[in-house]
């Protein structure tokens, strides 16, 4: 039976994947986005055009919204009723925490708090949210678990996370809202975000400009496709969160007496930073110049993603090579902007 599902910032990269796969399977989508010009205002908007040009885009409706805008989020709430809602709407990036803080605050502590209180008066079935990686902040223990503390976030971005984690919890409590986040592990893909490195190196190796290559090199990072992001997503999202009990997959820290899920979705494979430079200059075929420089503030050495709660819960894990992924990667980017060598 079809669902109608809110899929919050769907012009955005996951966003956008997200209500393409829901509308393959015949779900009712309401896409809502700001398009704030955070980047290029002309991708979400192509985004958008390819969703609209989808052959069962008659059950998509787009509503440009602000989910900060307390009174008409809860209007459209109440007004188009969802059963679910795969919240993705955030002011992402961890650089651009540090330039402009209160763009966290507003877009990603009290937007979800009005999406928190939508779903809870809106008897909503299942609240899906995105987390992310950030969350893991200074940890050095590898890979990260959802069991490990995350109370020593590095950037504000990953404070916000790790905020929207605790106030989800709170209405998984108090209101028996089914709530499950889902900390999000480096995801790169077909249009994706113009701030994200697979973009920012693509664009300076085929413009002729040097990459910037923070801690000269020393880097790791769990690099998720997208398709892998999406399946996760869906899957979670068709398995409501319930009460957990200590023993189960999660282990005792995560345990909850409320409808309360996290879980990590990555490729569990990190990368070394070169390697992954290295697969993208033989994709593109053009050899990169490189800039290295020290660790970017806010930044960290490594992520690496544990996911068996996720396989456990939902009998998922990401799998995509990373070869593959970039390769996918680069031939969008050549298409969409008709780049040539």
């Amino acid at each position: 039976m079809a669902m109608k599902v809110f899929v919050t910032g769907v012009a955005g990269f996951i966003g956008y994947h997200v209500a393409i796969k829901l509308l393959e399977r015949g779900d009712i989508v309401i896409g809502i986005d700001n398009l704030n010009d955070y980047y290029d205002v002309k991708l979400k908007e192509a985004r958008l055009e390819a969703i609209q040009a989808h052959p069962k885009a008659h059950n998509f409706k787009f509503v440009k919204l602000d989910l900060a805008g307390r009174e008409a989020t809860a209007e459209l709430f109440a007004n188009e009723k969802p059963s679910r809602v795969v919240h993705l709407a955030a002011q992402a990036g961890v650089r651009y925490s540090l330039v402009n803080p209160h763009a966290y605050i507003n877009s990603n502590i009290v937007a979800f708090t009005n999406v928190l209180e939508a779903c809870r008066h809106g008897d909503i079935a299942h609240l899906v949210y995105a987390s992310s990686s950030s969350v893991y902040g200074g940890n050095t223990k590898l890979p990260f678990s959802e069991q490990d503390n995350v109370d020593h976030p590095v950037s504000l971005y990953a404070a916000t996370k790790k905020a929207n984690e605790l106030m989800a919890h709170t209405y998984s409590h108090l209101y028996g809202l089914p709530t499950t986040g889902l900390r999000f592990f480096t995801v790169y893909g077909p249009w994706g975000r113009p701030d994200m490195s697979p973009f920012l190196f693509a664009d300076a190796i085929l413009n002729g400009r040097s990459i910037k290559v923070f801690n000269h090199g020393d880097m790791m990072r769990d690099f998720t496709y997208i398709d892998d992001i999406v399946e996760g997503v869906i899957r979670v999202l068709d398995k409501p969160a319930t009460f957990s009990q200590p023993a189960d997959s999660q282990g005792q820290s995560m345990a909850s007496n409320a409808p309360y899920r996290i879980f990590n979705i990555g490729n569990s494979q990190p990368e070394k930073l070169m390697d992954f430079i290295s697969l993208l200059e033989d994709a593109i075929g053009k050899s990169a110049q490189k800039e290295f420089l020290p660790m970017q503030a806010g930044d960290v050495k490594a992520t690496f993603a544990d996911t068996s709660a996720l396989e456990a819960w939902v009998g998922f894990k990401p799998h995509t090579d990373l070869a593959v992924g970039i390769g996918q990667f680069v031939k969008w980017y050549k298409t969409y902007y008709q780049a040539t060598i």
